[in-house]
């Protein structure tokens, strides 16, 4: 598997001196990895996430940091996981090889449990922004973290939604049987079973569908008001679209995998004011730091936000901030004070749990509308 790298601001000092000048001494170079799938129909989130690490890295260069008073050098060493666990698994054997101390990454949950170990094993911090079933955490491992919002949160929000705002009786699921999509939908049911509503029908895809008019079929006989949909947002794309093609009035809702700007370019808008989605974290323009972070992104890289750049972004400064209390660049050093710390983020305040479980992550819905997803709530 080929390694994409980035080598970032690459300021290392010489260490050869003139004939009777003191000697300089170079940099130490910190390797930082990312993760996702930065090819394939999730390219585009994958690609968001590492300009999220870049971006950070570029701003941590610029200011000349120093850990234990030595100055450091951050350099990003990017790989593509084809949203494949297998795929997953090699490359992060790649990182762990080329010696990075902390992965921001992956992007998918079923990705990120096989990685989790390799990196664990090794000794590498691994910190997702993105991976959201509560099983990444529960394997116990010190090394891991995840400064996202869990399943558990997202999809019991987004089936209270459906019951109480959207005021659904019968509700039908749809999972893409991924790690994420079918962790999410399980939480969903069960969610909705406290909540009273019927669930008339479970039904299944993959993460590569692209005809569900089957499914569909089925699923409009037993005219649910409510779809819920877990699995990715080009996949929930192609199901927007025969929804619509159908004739089905049910709402689309799902969670953070579907919440995308590229949800709605994909489905030619196909479900405006019908799809509903829970993403962790509060909205990027409603964060102190939101706008600034937006233009800078945009000035950078000739592209908007997508998703979790920011979430991203901030990962990356929280193991810097990390190194920096810790005094040391050695990961078995700086992973006990991610573990005992507290951060400040663009995010917000930043603690970890006992599990690596970002404590009190906030959970906002959105709705599509005029092509946009718009904030309705943040908790």
């Amino acid at each position: 598997m080929k390694i994409a790298r980035s080598l970032v601001a690459m300021s290392v000092v010489s260490g050869l001196s003139l004939a009777g000048a003191a000697p300089v001494s170079a940099d130490t170079i910190v390797k930082i990895g990312h993760a996702g799938p930065l090819t394939g129909s999730q390219a585009q989130s994958g690609k968001d996430d590492e300009r999220g690490v870049q971006l950070a890295i570029n701003e941590l260069n610029a200011k000349k940091i120093s850990v234990g008073g030595q100055p450091v050098t951050f350099e990003l060493v990017s790989v593509d996981d084809q949203a494949d666990p297998k795929v997953g698994v090699n490359v992060a054997q790649q990182l762990v090889d080329e010696g990075v101390v902390a992965v921001i990454g992956h992007y998918n949950s079923g990705v990120s449990i096989p990685a989790a170990r390799v990196y664990n094993d090794a000794h590498v911090v691994m910190i997702t922004g993105a991976s959201s079933n509560p099983a990444l955490t529960a394997l116990g491992f010190p090394y891991v973290f995840r400064l996202a919002t869990n399943d558990n949160e997202m999809g019991a929000r987004m089936a209270d939604y459906a019951a109480k705002a959207l005021k659904a009786k019968q509700v039908a699921v749809i999972d893409d049987r991924t790690a994420y999509g079918s962790g999410v939908a399980d939480v969903f049911v069960k969610q909705a079973g406290k909540d009273g509503l019927n669930v008339v029908a479970r039904e299944y895809g993959t993460d590569k569908s692209t005809d569900f008019k089957g499914i569909l079929t089925r699923i409009k006989a037993e005219n649910p008001q409510v779809v819920f949909y877990g699995g990715y947002y080009a996949q929930a794309a192609y199901l927007a679209r025969q929804m619509n093609d159908l004739g089905m009035k049910a709402a689309l809702v799902g969670g953070d995998g579907i919440c995308s700007p590229e949800f709605a370019k994909l489905s030619n808008n196909a479900l405006d004011n019908r799809m509903f989605c829970a993403q962790g974290g509060e909205p990027l323009d409603n964060l102190p730091a939101g706008k600034t972070f937006r233009e800078k992104f945009k000035s950078t890289f000739g592209a908007d936000v997508d998703t979790y750049a920011p979430a991203f972004y901030a990962a990356t400064l929280v193991i810097a901030q990390a190194m920096q209390k810790a005094n040391s660049t050695s990961a078995p050093v700086f992973s006990k004070v991610m573990s005992e710390s507290a951060f400040d983020s663009m995010l917000g305040p930043v603690k970890f749990d006992e599990h690596g479980d970002w404590v009190h992550a906030p959970v906002t819905v959105y709705r599509l509308t005029g092509g946009k997803l718009e904030p309705l709530a943040a908790q």
